[in-house]
């Protein structure tokens, strides 16, 4: 099946071609490390690790860019307020803390939580702090073209011109005429209240550290250009995908695709963007308390759990929390988890896996791969899995090595592909804590064994009444006995 993704801009499902056969490359939008990472962002992270696997399975090679924004009004701000004689710190904050050293701190945060989710690492991940000068050249570029223009107050800031740039408002079909004005500056210095600052004039009160020098005054840039900016020194001026939250399609993706096309440059050739995270069918907000943070959901259960909730709608729907999601995920892991311990212990090391490579193929192996090229259809594509998760159970409980191994291997290379096995601490050989209990369990069921070997029956079901205690399962098979956590 044709590789195909929907495309935003022309609002269809198209087939992927890329502009360098045998390579693909994409750019998503990171943090605005302003604050802990939210659900949101995670989300959007896991989505574009999905699409990075499964391109790379499907033998790209992969280029990946992700931002980071490290220098924002909101960044400022609390960084300001830090410094208030009446700022009290809430758990996470720091008084007194330079807006240079609150970015990296929280761009720490994001990291940690990329990782402990199985996020890879991008191939390059810019911070805009360290790329003014690029910056610089795409303001002039775009003033020489005329679609840029210094602020008619003398501020020091550069608008783009949007009524200069006939595409305006295409990426989201809109109407200049019908949109709200940009409110990153005072109206006042600009032609048109639509117009988006590129580069922001510093302001009285401002950080020295927080402003560089420029043609047009000590300043700035402003948060859409940093973007363009970026992505053209690692991407070139034309590339394949660009992704974000969908939130980010206006205005900031389509003041993106305005000031790159308007500078002469081709950009993306797809948009793609997920969708948002609500809480019981309405809006996350603080102010009547219906968020839950990456952190809250890891108190709650496994990193590998999480990131299966995270990842298990498509990328494009909303993804709604609920109490129960989480303990459903869970239940969902365990069994694909209960079926790789099984046919581990059965076959060991000798089942024939190799990345990117499903074995022979069956049906389930090929809805997984058909639900992935159709614009990474995840549901589609765990209903695969778990279909396989259920033959191999069948023909591990038939003796069938064969068709069990298939399976294993199949459901192995599915799981890298979600990155599912890629979750701190829980790889093949899974976390010491497991490998420690994994073999107190085992020597309770030698134990066992010996007993039922000798018919010392009461011996043998003390220690299976005692595991059942702890929460261990043990289930008898031809080949012995196996065990799992009993789920609550």
């Amino acid at each position: 099946m044709t590789l195909r993704f929907y495309d935003t801009a022309s609002a269809e499902v198209r087939n992927f071609v890329p502009l360098v056969e045998g390579k693909a490359s994409l750019y998503y939008c990171g943090a605005t490390v302003q604050g802990m990472p939210h659900v949101g962002h995670i989300r959007s992270a896991i989505a574009f690790d999905q699409l990075t696997r499964w391109l790379t399975y499907r033998g790209f090679r992969v280029t990946v860019v992700r931002n980071v924004t490290d220098i924002d009004d909101k960044i400022l701000a609390k960084s300001e307020a830090s410094f208030a004689p009446e700022f009290t710190p809430e758990p996470g904050e720091v008084a007194q803390e330079e807006w240079w050293a609150l970015a990296y701190r929280y761009e720490q945060e994001f990291l940690k939580a990329y990782d402990a989710l199985g996020v890879s690492r991008p191939t390059y991940e810019p911070r805009a702090t360290g790329h003014i000068p690029e910056m610089h050249a795409l303001i002039q570029q775009l003033i020489d073209r005329g679609h840029a223009y210094a602020a008619l107050d003398e501020s020091g800031d550069v608008y783009f011109d949007v009524r200069s740039w006939s595409k305006y408002g295409s990426l989201t079909r809109q109407n200049i005429d019908d949109m709200q004005a940009a409110p990153d500056a005072d109206p006042r210095g600009k032609k048109d209240p639509r117009d988006f600052a590129l580069w922001k004039g510093s302001k009285d009160g401002e950080p020295a550290t927080a402003s560089w020098a420029s043609p047009w005054g000590a300043g700035r840039p402003g948060w859409h250009l940093e973007c363009s900016a970026m992505v053209t020194k690692y991407l070139g001026t034309e590339f394949d995908i660009h992704g974000g939250g969908l939130d980010l399609r206006f205005p900031h993706h389509e003041n993106e695709l305005a000031q790159s096309q308007a500078a002469g440059h081709p950009f993306a050739s797809f948009w793609m963007h997920n969708g948002m995270v609500t809480y019981q069918g309405e809006k996350m907000s603080k102010s009547i308390g219906n968020t839950i943070s990456p952190a809250e959901m890891l108190e709650l259960a496994s990193p590998r759990v999480v990131r299966y909730y995270l990842g298990q709608a498509h990328y494009r729907s909303i993804l709604d929390y609920r109490p129960t999601s989480l303990q459903e995920a869970a239940a969902a892991v365990e069994r694909i988890d209960g079926f790789l311990a099984k046919a581990s212990a059965r076959f060991g090391g000798d089942f024939g896996f190799e990345a990117g490579s499903f074995g022979p193929s069956g049906d389930a192996v090929r809805a997984f791969s058909e639900a992935m090229d159709d614009d990474l259809n995840v549901p589609r594509a765990l209903a695969a899995l778990h279909e396989t998760v259920r033959a191999g159970n069948t023909a591990l409980a038939e003796g069938d090595d064969d068709a069990g191994r298939h399976a294993l291997n199949a459901v192995m290379v599915m799981t890298e592909v979600l990155g599912l096995n890629a979750v701190a601490g829980t790889d093949a050989g899974g976390s010491k804590e497991a490998t420690a209990l994994d073999v107190l369990v085992q020597a309770q069921l030698e134990a066992r064994a010996a007993a039922r070997a000798e018919k010392n029956w009461a011996a043998s079901d003390a220690i299976r009444d005692t595991l059942a205690a702890a929460g261990v399962v043990v289930e008898d098979g031809p080949d012995g006995a196996t065990w799992s956590l009993k789920r609550d």
